[in-house]
């Protein structure tokens, strides 16, 4: 509750500034904004050095105070916000040397827009319990998935990730990472055979003139496939392939 206070206060401390512009102003918007700055640099940056988020999220709060206009509707912690997270995704960038899923991508943007929709409609942040139910996934869940593309994806316990609740013609997000491990696995042949089938569309004899095999072999890589792929994930996402 105290970080929520901070963050309330934010806005007070900033307008008492932009009138009086002095140093003790100054330092009640950064004592402020601190916890606002501990909540995104734990969010965006879980594989990173926690001194160096805070120095960075700071410097996002110094070019949030420079550029404010207080004669703009906006409240002071939404813009403080946007240059925070700028900061720390700018520096978090520079060490996201690793390949992530493209449904990790999706949710990591998802928690975005969720962070920026709320913070406009009510001048504070969201819990992680409001973001994991926005974008339908469990509470723990959410942390793995920020820290993903910062780690290995193999350090990422996708355990953790799971749906909240079941979505009508739409796989679950730990199918979906289930079905992406066991994707890492197929040869090259493996993984081109079934982009080209479900993906592009194209029938088995036009996939076999492409790669200058006979149909029949596209038909046993097909099948092998599916098949190592059913075994390979858990007993309870089976049906979630079936239909292929």
């Amino acid at each position: 509750m105290e970080e929520v206070q901070q963050n309330r206060s934010l806005n007070e401390a900033a307008d008492r500034y932009f009138c009086l512009r002095d140093e003790a102003a100054l330092q009640e918007v950064v004592n402020a904004a601190a916890g606002l700055i501990r909540y995104f640099s734990c969010l965006y940056g879980k594989a990173c050095d926690d001194k160096d988020l805070f120095q960075t999220g700071n410097l996002g709060l110094m070019k949030a105070i420079k550029n404010f206009n207080p004669d703009h509707r906006a409240a002071f912690i939404t813009y403080a916000s946007h240059c925070i997270i700028g900061e720390i995704r700018h520096m978090v960038s520079k060490q996201m040397a690793f390949y992530r899923p493209g449904c990790i991508v999706e949710l990591q943007s998802k928690v975005d827009k969720v962070i920026e929709d709320y913070t406009k409609e009510n001048e504070d942040l969201p819990t992680v319990e409001y973001i994991a139910k926005k974008i339908n996934v469990r509470k723990e869940s959410v942390s793995e998935v920020m820290k993903a593309g910062m780690v290995s994806f193999d350090e990422i316990d996708s355990s953790k990730i799971h749906s909240l609740s079941y979505e009508s013609f739409r796989l679950p997000i730990e199918d979906k990472l289930m079905l992406y491990q066991a994707m890492k696995k197929l040869s090259d042949i493996q993984r081109s055979v079934l982009y080209m089938i479900f993906f592009q569309d194209l029938s088995q004899q036009q996939i076999a003139d492409r790669l200058g095999i006979n149909q029949k072999k596209v038909s046993r890589i097909k099948e092998s496939t599916l098949q190592c792929i059913r075994e390979q994930m858990q007993e309870g996402s089976e049906e979630s392939i079936n239909h292929f």
